[in-house]
């Protein structure tokens, strides 16, 4: 018999290379034993491996899912873990799709395995506490934990808290291997006694912080021993305060439940949907609204629209003008008024002294609807959901700018801003009250004008037209209005 003896420091190289021996000297799996170097040799074992009992030629192809396996596996407690690695890997040589049958006994055993070591390699990384041992005002602090895991985890472990620890010395002491960091360098001791560590006077702050994170109304001791084990708790300073926690936790969950906010009646719902739905929530810088208005999808007019039309003008103008929405061109160009409906305001608005470029210009509706027929887009007026929608970034807008006046053109203005768009002919040229008491002059859309076919009629509406712009120029430059955000 053969017998390969693996160190405890630097075992996965050490396998590795007794196992690529062992294939080349063609040595089956029952006539080798190993063990470490705490255990003795068999009666009829001998040194191993030895050199090749005949020539081999070629090379060993060992897939790479089975060296990663191998890597982690050599780490487990198993006294046999060497030889149930060499063992599959004799049956592996000849049967590559062993590593990807499930139903293998021996490929099962094995990734159990695997799997306990890196369970036990994560209960270290939460589990290992740290007590200051040297000179706090020295070049580098050095710290030091007593852990005692279940498997030997420590060395494939360590460059976790090498990565972690980088700027401090530091040692990782266990009843087997142990790990020394100093000066950038992590080395591997063997037999470390338990050390008499300080008290550290963080631990308290620690303490308190568990306690405080601690949840009554969702403990489950059985899961949390699970992924606490009772073992690791007696190296752990939180630990101490567990027994009182649990002894605790249904009063305190009783108290939580007694103290909870009671939950609004069910038709609140309905109301504080609505009010999300109508009011703006969107408090972003200023600069960036044009980018969300572009962005919008709250209905479905983003769909057939060329883009969504945001407002524009100084934030500082005392004069809002909200029209009803983009029209062909405007949804082309991406700006308001700027069609023939808007031609028409500008010159009206020259007439009657109204400087549109000191002005705040937008839609009540950002999206352009309309009919297709041939190659024209006929517009169509927005519906009163589509209003709604649209309502959310119109109010965006007056909070930024804060005029103190809002001319609204037409009835889609004047219904978005005051709630009702009836009646337009009757209270064209008055004074209506708007979001946050702000006035709102009521007047026509300049399309309106535009369609106007009876010569007489339109004469007469674009008089009324003309002092309604003068109308808001006069009450934008004397109306004293509150210009802070509310």
């Amino acid at each position: 018999m053969t017998h390969v003896v693996v160190p405890r420091i630097d075992a996965a190289r050490a396998w590795r290379d007794a196992a690529r021996d062992l294939l080349l000297s063609q040595v089956p799996p029952q006539e080798v034993t190993w063990g470490d170097t705490r255990q003795d040799r068999g009666l009829f074992d001998t040194p191993g491996p030895p050199g090749p009992a005949r020539p081999v030629t070629g090379s060993v192809t060992v897939p790479r899912s089975f060296l990663q396996m191998a890597d982690t596996v050599v780490w487990h407690a198993d006294p046999a873990r060497f030889a149930r690695l060499y063992a599959f890997l004799w049956r592996l040589i000849e049967a590559p799709h062993l590593m990807s049958d499930r139903g293998d006994a021996h490929l099962s055993q094995l990734r159990q395995m695997e799997k306990n070591v890196r369970r036990c390699q994560h209960k270290m990384k939460a589990f290992v506490r740290f007590r200051e041992i040297g000179d706090p005002a020295g070049p580098r602090r050095s710290f030091a934990a007593w852990f005692e895991p279940t498997h030997h985890t420590v060395e494939p472990t360590a460059g976790f808290f090498a990565r972690r620890f980088a700027d401090m010395d530091w040692r990782i002491l266990t009843p087997d291997i142990s790990a020394v960091f100093e000066d950038g360098k992590v080395r591997f001791e063997e037999d470390h006694p338990r050390p008499d560590l300080p008290d550290d006077a963080s631990e308290i702050l620690w303490v308190t912080y568990f306690r405080n994170i601690f949840n009554p109304a969702r403990l489950k001791v059985k899961a949390m021993q699970s992924e606490m084990p009772k073992k690791y708790w007696k190296n752990m300073p939180e630990a101490a305060a567990i027994p009182d926690l649990i002894a605790g936790a249904p009063a305190r969950a009783r108290e939580m439940a007694l103290n909870a906010p009671g939950l609004p009646p069910p038709r609140m719902a309905a109301v504080q949907a609505q009010q999300a739905h109508l009011t703006s929530a969107w408090d972003g810088p200023a600069d960036d609204l044009p980018r969300q208005v572009s962005a919008c999808t709250r209905c479905p007019l983003h769909r057939t629209a060329t883009q969504a039309v945001p407002g524009e003008g100084p934030l500082s103008a005392r004069l809002m003008i909200v029209a009803e929405q983009p029209g062909d061109q405007e949804d082309l160009q991406g700006r308001p008024l700027v069609g023939p409906a808007g031609q028409l305001f500008d010159r009206i608005a020259d007439d009657a002294g109204l400087d549109r470029n000191g002005a705040f210009v937008t839609n009540a509706v950002k999206h352009f609807k309309f009919r297709p027929r041939g190659r024209q887009r006929i517009h169509q007026r927005p519906d009163a959901g589509e209003i709604q929608h649209c309502r959310w970034w119109l109010e965006a807008e007056i909070q930024l700018v804060r005029p103190a006046v809002i001319l609204a053109l037409g009835a889609t203005a004047a219904l978005s801003l005051t709630g009702s768009g009836a009646d337009l002919m009757q209270r064209r040229g008055n004074v209506e009250t708007g979001p946050d008491g702000i006035p709102v002059l009521i007047t026509l859309h300049p399309a309106y004008l535009l369609r106007q076919p009876d010569a007489d009629k339109k004469a007469a509406a674009t008089e009324h037209f003309r002092n309604d712009l003068g109308l808001a120029r006069h009450m934008s430059e004397n109306t004293v209005f509150p210009r802070t955000h509310a």
